[in-house]
């Protein structure tokens, strides 16, 4: 047994070296195999694999300019039509909602007592037009005061007097008729003077009273004639204020109308944009109760001064509206088309990857990747403007950007040189 002893030790210890490198081959074998699997390490070139990539070039497009705006729909037109006269409420024609056009009835009221007065005016007019002489059927304006049959007979009654004093006084001059026949004559003159001036006096006073008479004709028949409420303007009934049979007072509201075609749209726009906001410009914009329909309009009014509040102008567009689709309160959020630019650079929307609020892109050159900071700017479709990063030259990886790192190598997909960098990364392995 002592002499066995020793044998063994030394075959023991012979062994082991043997275990050392046949675990160390191992290890070697396990830590190779990531490298040629495609894994991280592998995907980042490290091993000398070159990434397979598409590629594309720097586009030169066409981008309309817009400007964000939300706003509300008005009617440009409303009115709360009021009853000019007092009276019982006979008919109401309309409902909410009804489409009216100018001229239509909305209230009827009841008109007799209008009626009444309107003929008690009428017959004072014409009492004051017989005195003065009026033919309607000929001329409305009155006759020269010396034509009224009133002032003609004060006229023939002061020239037969005058007549008759003259004559006096010449037989009292030849002492054929007394002192006191030619003082008659004298005052019996001076009376038809008196009288011609009265007559002349109530003629100017009757054509004073004929207009006073003739605006309250009119007045009585323009009463009249609003007994029977009309609609104004074109549009829809908005509010019905009023039933029949009820008794309103005069200026009582019956009714409010709003205007539905066109419609006005008012926003407001950052005053950063007012250099690009114009009369004429296309306006764009949606509303929730149709989602995705597209509406349009154009600006018609800018306004000259800035909120110093809110830091906005007032822009109002009108909105055309045949349909009725729209109606007045609508809120709407869209674009107003500023200005159209052309030869914009632009790169589709593959070849970008954005983390944390940054993009960049990766350019291709000489067969390598090279990440590059871009900033964006407005979209056209799955193209994307580049604004700053690049000249417009480069060449763009658009796959495979995940792998990508500033340095690696790119290929083709297909290119024997993807296939060269595996089998070299196995090899070497080995």
């Amino acid at each position: 047994m002592n002499h066995k002893d020793p044998v063994r030790t030394l075959s023991l210890l012979a062994l082991i070296p043997a275990a050392l490198a046949l675990g160390c081959d191992r290890m070697s074998g396990q830590s190779a195999r990531p490298a040629t699997a495609g894994g991280p390490a592998g995907g980042r070139g490290r091993g000398g694999q070159t990434v397979a990539v598409q590629t594309t070039t720097v586009q030169r497009i066409s981008v309309q300019r817009q400007v964000d705006l939300a706003g509300t729909l008005l009617s440009p037109d409303q009115a709360k039509i009021s009853s000019e006269v007092a009276g019982i409420i006979r008919d109401v024609p309309v409902q909410l909602g009804s489409e009216v056009k100018a001229g239509d009835v909305l209230v009827r009221l009841d008109p007799r007592e209008l009626q009444l007065a309107l003929d008690r005016a009428e017959s004072a007019l014409r009492q004051v037009e017989a005195q003065l002489g009026i033919d309607r059927s000929q001329n409305r304006q009155p006759p020269p005061d010396e034509q009224i049959a009133s002032v003609r007979q004060a006229i023939a009654n002061r020239d037969d007097a005058r007549a008759a004093f003259a004559r006096a006084q010449q037989l009292n001059g030849r002492g054929l008729l007394s002192q006191v026949d030619r003082d008659t004559a004298e005052t019996r003159l001076k009376v038809t003077d008196a009288n011609f001036q009265a007559a002349i006096d109530t003629v100017r006073s009757l054509k004073a009273s004929l207009q006073d008479r003739r605006a309250a004709f009119e007045l009585a028949q323009k009463k009249l004639g609003d007994a029977v409420v009309k609609a104004p303007v074109a549009g829809s009934v908005a509010e019905r204020l009023v039933q029949p049979g009820e008794y309103i007072r005069e200026n009582t509201p019956v009714a409010t109308i709003v205007q539905m075609h066109p419609l006005k749209l008012k926003t407001a726009i950052q005053e950063k944009h007012a250099s690009l906001i114009r009369v004429g410009q296309a306006v764009e914009f949606f509303v929730e109760a149709f989602p995705d329909r597209k509406f349009t309009g154009r600006i018609a009014y800018v306004s000259p001064a800035v909120d110093q509040a809110t830091r906005t102008f007032p822009v109002e567009a009108i909105v055309e509206n045949m349909d009725r689709q729209l109606k007045p309160g609508f809120f709407a959020k869209g674009v107003v088309q500023t200005r159209m630019d052309s030869s914009v650079m632009a790169a589709p929307e593959d070849t970008i990857s954005t983390l944390a609020g940054v993009s960049t892109v990766y350019v291709i050159e000489n067969g390598t990747a090279r990440q590059q900071q871009v900033t964006l700017g407005a979209r056209a479709g799955k193209l994307v403007e580049i604004v700053e990063g690049l000249k417009g030259t480069e060449t763009l990886a658009t796959s495979n950007l995940s792998q990508l790192a500033t340095g690696v190598r790119v290929g083709q997909p297909g290119d024997d040189t993807a296939g060269r960098g595996r089998r070299g990364g196995r090899e070497g392995a080995r």
